[in-house]
């Protein structure tokens, strides 16, 4: 069994879309004011911003995990994968159980589900390791697991929480290359969020630029590397002149 790619609906189709969003916690912390954003199919957009400027909780609005105090939040599907910064897997499930269970909860019955997660496991390069337990994986096969967990909901839009912040560079442009290819393979639209200004253009056909608290966008920039990527762009004049934008758009932003 394969996994499903999206339903082919039209290419532009806008899949999340933010308008004059705002949150402030009962605390009275204002963690994002006046975000306009849209997430169309085929666009992986990833959002960049200092510590405490509303990323995460972005996200958590987007999912439904949040409401917004302020302003509208409209997703086109309900199909919808979630990666944390941590892999959250179940430390007494083996990998092949970890994929299985948001299928499981979902109700999907069980030969479909064992098929699916077979087929996710395989799509991010985890064959063989079907029977190993959390603790027996690398940091970046943990995140694979997780990974494969949501791709077994056939996702239209992928939700991505810095999941691979706190693993080595090598691993972690690894695996912005496998991530990547599933991004080319599958269709999906993503939102990502990360501290790394290259990850981001590295990543993304759009970067988002947020500034301190309250987090709004101060800077957006389009990504003008083809798909699939080159990992060699990463060493162009380029990719580097872009770096700078971005960069500079961040340091201003912080300091507004």
């Amino acid at each position: 069994m394969t996994l499903t790619a999206p339903a082919p609906t039209a290419v532009d189709a806008t899949l999340l879309d933010f308008h004059d969003v705002a949150m402030t916690f009962p605390n009275g912390t204002v963690a994002l004011h006046g975000v306009d954003l849209t997430v169309k199919r085929g666009e992986f957009v990833t959002v960049v911003g200092p510590s405490g400027c509303g990323k995460s909780t972005l996200l958590r609005i987007a999912s439904g995990l949040e409401h917004a105090s302020h302003g509208t939040a409209e997703l086109s599907t309900s199909r919808i994968g979630y990666v944390f910064q941590d892999a959250t897997l179940l430390p007494w499930r083996s990998v092949r159980r970890n994929v299985e269970l948001l299928a499981e909860l979902h109700g999907t019955p069980r030969a479909e589900r064992e098929a699916k997660a077979q087929a996710a496991i395989d799509l991010v390069g985890l064959g063989g390791f079907e029977k190993s337990l959390p603790r027996q994986l690398s940091g970046g096969m943990r995140m694979r697991t997780s990974l494969a967990r949501s791709l077994t909901l056939d996702p239209e839009l992928f939700l991505f929480d810095e999941p691979f912040g706190a693993l080595d560079e090598i691993t972690r442009e690894r695996l912005n290359d496998e991530l990547l290819r599933l991004f080319s393979e599958q269709q999906f639209a993503g939102l990502f969020i990360t501290h790394s200004v290259s990850e981001a253009v590295y990543l993304s056909t759009r970067v988002i630029v947020m500034s301190g608290r309250p987090g709004s966008i101060v800077g957006q920039f389009e990504v003008p590397f083809d798909m699939p990527r080159d990992p060699d762009v990463r060493y162009t004049a380029e990719f580097a002149e872009l770096l700078g934008e971005v960069s500079h758009a961040l340091r201003e932003g912080h300091g507004a």
